[in-house]
């Protein structure tokens, strides 16, 4: 077969049209979203410090010593120290507009241009595939440009349900320019034809799951990152410190570090048995592929700890001592062994996973 032939180069290069074109609009709403953090007044900034740093007045109950009166005893106030680590009763920030109209005008803009980026790019997406007729995740150029259309899908997909995440917004735009910057520059693979390993039903199976898995092991990610940075500043205001005016500006329009931390824990808890049924897909291709299941390759190892990590997290965020910080640090490394099991293991390992390459 002439592979050029079964090529649609007309649709291909649409592909890459609409990769530059998303790239651009993502651009705007990165923009968009700078002004939102910058330009959105601070009139409502300033709560959850007053929340943390103004004692609330003690209730003094009032006793007696008998049925006949007597002597009233005043019972002294309990002091409850509340930990950090999510169980602090703190108020979420009123978000990155800063409750203000300006600031909110920015952010809608913001995630308006999000949402018309998000259809560009699934557009290249789409594009891709058809100019080859098959799944658009043969190698990393491909599967970067898919991880980061699904991750963005499922950041606007918690915007419909009513969630707001919109302060995830700025962080994740930067890393979806990085990602498709790294991804054009020294990823780009010319659109072509599968290796005969990978003509199996079981690409779109297992790889689809594997993308839509690291997209929203990525969302708990930046909420793990952000909690990690919200429970310091929280913890200083407590102890009486004065962060500085920019952290302060920008921290204190997050939500709760108790609320970062739940959202985290319930997305790479909901996530974590469709990564199991990833590896036992993988397993399962590997044996109608190379003849057996498991043969301690080089992305099944990396597969497997990623998976142990996770595990690991969601065990230590059930035991009382390992709850916060610990447990967040725990979810940083999982993800960090997500990443490095894709790009680490097909940029410098040697494996038999290695037509997933440049």
């Amino acid at each position: 077969m002439n592979l050029a032939a079964a090529t649609n180069e007309s649709l291909a290069e649409m592909s890459n049209v609409l990769v530059y074109s998303a790239m651009a609009v993502y651009t705007l709403a990165f923009l968009a979203h700078i002004a939102e953090w910058v330009l959105g007044s601070r009139s409502k900034v300033g709560r959850t410090a007053a929340a943390l740093t103004t004692p609330a007045a003690p209730k003094v109950r009032v006793r007696t010593a008998g049925q006949g009166g007597g002597t009233a005893v005043l019972d002294k106030p309990k002091v409850v120290t509340r930990s950090a680590s999510g169980s602090r009763d703190v108020p979420d920030g009123p978000g990155a507009a800063g409750g203000d109209q300006k600031g909110d005008l920015y952010g809608r803009i913001a995630v308006s241009l999000t949402t018309l980026a998000f259809l560009v790019e699934a557009a290249a997406v789409v594009a891709r595939a058809l100019s080859v007729q098959r799944a658009p995740w043969g190698n990393m150029y491909e599967f970067s440009l898919t991880f980061s259309t699904v991750a963005v899908g499922a950041y606007l997909a918690f915007l419909v349900a009513g969630k707001n995440v919109r302060w995830m917004g700025l962080l994740l735009v930067t890393t979806v320019l990085l990602d498709l910057g790294v991804a054009t520059t020294w990823l780009y693979t010319d659109s072509d034809q599968l290796v005969p390993a990978l003509h199996s039903y079981w690409l779109w199976i297992h790889v689809s799951t594997a993308i839509f898995c690291g997209a929203v092991f990525y969302l708990g990610a930046v909420a793990t990152l952000l909690y990690l940075f919200r429970d310091a500043y929280e913890n200083k205001l407590a102890s009486g410190g004065t962060p500085s005016g920019f952290a302060r500006s920008v921290l204190e329009r997050l939500p709760a570090a108790a609320t970062l931390d739940k959202f985290a824990y319930r997305v790479n808890a909901a996530v974590f048995p469709l990564w199991t049924f990833t590896i036992i897909a993988g397993a399962i291709w590997a044996g109608d592929a190379w003849g057996r299941y498991w043969g301690w390759d080089a992305k099944e190892v990396w597969s497997f700890i990623t998976w142990v990590a996770y595990a690991a997290y969601l065990h230590a965020r059930a035991t009382a001592g390992w709850k916060g910080r610990k447990a967040a640090y725990v979810a940083l490394i999982a993800f960090a062994c997500w990443l490095f099991n894709y790009y680490g293991v097909n940029i410098f390992v040697n494996s038999l996973h290695s037509y997933a390459g440049v």
